[in-house]
């Protein structure tokens, strides 16, 4: 029987977005205030799902493929910190219709499958650091990012190393 893997559904950012990202983020945050997430890991979760077995991976995927929803765009131009999580994140002022419901189906589906899913209301963002322990300074608006959004993942998450990496398993598109 094979391990569980760690599991989660979330929107992969084009690599010139994150790129242009990570560069806004050194500009903007000073090295102390918190651990950047490396450019490659740069995403928005959908739904978490945790320790999966194959057989429910099996079924989350069977889920996710029947899925049939607009593709959309979102619009990175908010920034904010949770404190608690200690956590700087980049979000969205006005999140797209399509994407609370592509996370509200995913998540709702996910729990009806036995994966966990908190109890917080959907907040779509970016981490860009951990471990901010202290406030920091958030930047002012004016920045923006466009982001064409045309399919969603099925991530795994592990950790080796020191490290935490997220490999891409299964993409579906959204439709047009």
């Amino acid at each position: 029987m094979s391990e569980p893997k760690r599991l989660f559904f979330a929107l992969e950012l084009p690599g010139d977005i994150q790129q242009q990202i990570v560069h806004w983020r050194a500009t903007q945050f000073a090295p102390e205030a918190g651990r950047p997430v490396a450019a490659a890991n740069l995403h928005l979760t959908l739904a978490f799902l945790g320790d999966v077995s194959a057989e429910k991976q099996r079924a989350l995927t069977a889920m996710a493929g029947r899925i049939r929803q607009p593709g959309f765009t979102l619009h990175l131009d908010d920034a904010g910190q949770w404190l608690r999580s200690r956590v700087v994140w980049l979000g969205t002022r006005q999140p797209p219709r399509g994407l609370l419901q592509l996370a509200s189906l995913l998540r709702s589906q996910a729990a009806r499958r036995g994966c966990y899913q908190s109890p917080q209301p959907f907040h779509p963002h970016i981490t860009l650091l951990r471990d901010a322990s202290h406030a920091v300074k958030i930047p002012p608006p004016g920045f923006h990012w466009p982001v064409p959004v045309s399919e969603f993942v099925l991530y795994e998450s592990t950790f080796s190393q020191g490290r935490t990496r997220y490999t891409a398993l299964e993409r579906w598109a959204l439709t047009e």
